[in-house]
């Protein structure tokens, strides 16, 4: 508890910080910081889970696809 309290202090520091910063190539550096910081969530699957996505759009190309409608059809129960 003690870690979340202490990095919630830090965003509130840093937040403070960054409304004070007049340097535009400080901001321009904190944006390609966060911008490099920023993960692709296609990382983080398993490649299990990125074959079945190949697949799905290899399906939709070749139109392998049903209508929205026959999906809730078979689906209903679950949403």
């Amino acid at each position: 508890m003690k870690s979340e309290l202490s990095i919630q202090n830090k965003k509130l520091e840093l937040i403070q910080w960054l409304s004070s910063i007049e340097d535009s190539t400080i901001i321009e550096k904190i944006m390609a910081l966060r911008k490099k910081e920023t993960k692709d969530w296609w990382n983080s699957i398993s490649e299990r889970e990125k074959l079945a996505i190949d697949q799905g759009i290899k399906d939709a190309e070749s139109g392998k696809i049903s209508p929205h409608s026959n999906a809730r059809k078979i689906y209903e129960k679950w949403l």
